[in-house]
């Protein structure tokens, strides 16, 4: 059909070829054509070339792009320019983008006064999210900060992102033998706002519930490499997945552990002391807070016996907010005599016939650190005692004493009746022979005081609980030390107090 408008030499007439739309090259053509890539003097030398006209205006690369499109004879080439240039434009970003960080980095290597070696001991002294943030500064950074020192104190708790168990699990490998301590979970004062049900920080509550039962694991590591063999310190808080079974295979791993710090996770008082007792004897701070306040753990006295035994070196201990009678109070305090530090603040059932000689020779002597805040039993008597106890010269080391009591302390022989101003005349004389003595003894106002009804079903709940209908005078109630010479606990001291107030006491 198209023969008669081509000429025999194959030129078209000009009519022809005003109405004619000429053939653009195919696309399978066009992207099959071979495009020769220069060698690398040509290449180098067409950039630098291209690079001088960095200082043109947009204007002048907008004409002249233009004029590229406008020789072009179809919308598919015209298209294949664009997209041409965006590639070759995005190619150069990135490339100078590269360019520059590398630049960066020789310059902070050249700039920055310290050695690597040095650098890593700078690292090693950092949290673990600045360490994060140095390795992602250069690369010079990046290859100190990849030294196994940098991650020997391992802390999550003040990361605001989530941390989950692959995390942890990297950052304890990385580490490596050189890991010193870990501290994971979330701040004790954020923990108690999410357990008591605020709505706010939805994003650092998640974390709580990332870390699993096994993200300790890595503890134990693999083909007889235990990174948690000379681990000295380990902090978990509010880790809600936690339990016994995992906090006793990871203390297993921990031979070398110094300081123990158990805040809100669902564990029980009696196994994880055993745990403690079994693989930690080196242990010197023990911190445990219970999530419920008034908690009754079942601790029993052959679990204390054993902890005091094979942990002599306690010199911290802390146990808030759980029930714990006197007479295991007493097996504890008198049992470490090298304890500097005792904190009990929150702590139900005991009334603190525990404080009876203390400020012996070997018992007590040392202690600094007394906190007995908000002990619901404490009794205003015992107190007293332990004041003239200080006034006649005992607890020489003792710098601060805290016996604050919102509710008051008990007095007489039902806990129900509260003083708001106890031992005011022993406070005085504190105060002008103890300078250097910090008593704490805050107590509300008679018209502000709780009414005692309001707190007594709980507390009627843990005697219920607590006690098994048991007789006073029973077999583990005449052995007072339980196996451990010097403690003297007699549990007939006071004939006027009443049978209810001390059956619970007594262990079977």
């Amino acid at each position: 059909m198209d023969g008669g408008l081509h000429r025999p030499n194959g030129e078209v007439s000009g009519t022809e070829s005003k109405f004619k739309r000429i053939c653009c090259t195919s696309e399978r053509e066009y992207t099959g054509r071979a495009i020769g890539i220069p060698n690398v003097n040509t290449l180098d030398a067409l950039l630098e070339s291209f690079l001088d006209f960095s200082d043109s205006s947009a204007v002048a690369f907008d004409l002249s792009l233009g004029r590229i499109l406008e020789s072009k004879f179809c919308d598919f080439e015209k298209d294949d320019v664009i997209q041409r240039a965006n590639r070759l434009g995005s190619t150069l970003i990135e490339v100078s983008r590269r360019s520059k960080v590398k630049q960066a980095s020789k310059h902070n290597a050249n700039i920055w006064v310290l050695p690597a070696e040095l650098t890593v001991k700078v690292f090693s002294m950092l949290d673990t999210k600045s360490v994060c943030h140095a390795a992602a500064a250069c690369s010079f950074f990046r290859n100190c900060a990849g030294d196994p020192v940098c991650y020997s104190n391992i802390d999550f708790i003040s990361i605001g992102p989530n941390v989950n168990n692959l995390t942890v699990s990297t950052m304890i490998e990385r580490a490596g033998k050189s890991l010193r301590s870990i501290k994971l979970g979330v701040h004790h004062r954020l923990g108690r706002s999410l357990s008591s049900g605020s709505s706010q920080d939805d994003e650092r509550s998640t974390q709580l519930k990332e870390l699993s039962v096994s993200c300790l694991a890595p503890l134990n590591g693999i083909n007889g490499h235990a990174p948690g063999a000379l681990l000295r310190r380990l902090h978990l808080h509010n880790i809600q997945r936690m339990d016994n079974a995992a906090l006793d295979a990871a203390l297993s791993a921990c031979p070398s552990l110094l300081d123990l710090e158990i805040i809100r996770l669902f564990v029980h008082l009696d196994p994880t002391f055993q745990s403690v007792s079994k693989s930690c004897h080196l242990v010197e701070r023990l911190h445990f807070e219970s999530g419920k306040t008034g908690r009754d753990d079942f601790l029993t006295l052959a679990t204390c016996v054993d902890l005091v035994e094979n942990c002599p070196n306690m010199s911290s201990l802390a146990l808030i907010r759980f029930n714990l009678p006197d007479r295991k109070v007493c097996v504890l305090v008198k049992g470490f005599h090298r304890l500097t530090y005792l904190d009990l603040s929150g702590c139900c059932l005991f009334t603190g016939k525990f404080l009876n000689n203390l400020g012996g020779i070997s018992i007590g002597s040392l202690l600094e650190f007394i906190n007995l805040r908000d002990c619901l039993l404490l009794k205003e008597r015992e107190v007293s005692r332990f004041l003239d106890a200080i006034l006649s010269g005992c607890f020489k080391h003792l710098k601060l004493l805290d016996i604050s009591n919102q509710q008051g302390l008990a007095i007489g022989t039902y806990w129900r009746h509260r003083s708001c101003t106890p031992c005011v005349d022993s406070l005085a004389e504190i105060m002008e022979s103890r300078p250097n003595l910090c008593v704490s003894a805050n107590f509300p106002a008679v018209e502000n005081i709780v009414d005692p009804m309001i707190i007594s079903s709980d507390m009627d709940a843990s005697y219920d609980s607590d006690s098994s209908g048991s007789s006073f005078y029973s077999e583990d109630s005449s052995t007072s030390s339980d196996g451990i010479d010097g403690l003297e606990f007699d549990l007939n001291e006071n004939p006027d107090v009443h049978y209810w107030e001390i059956s619970h006491e007594i262990d079977y």
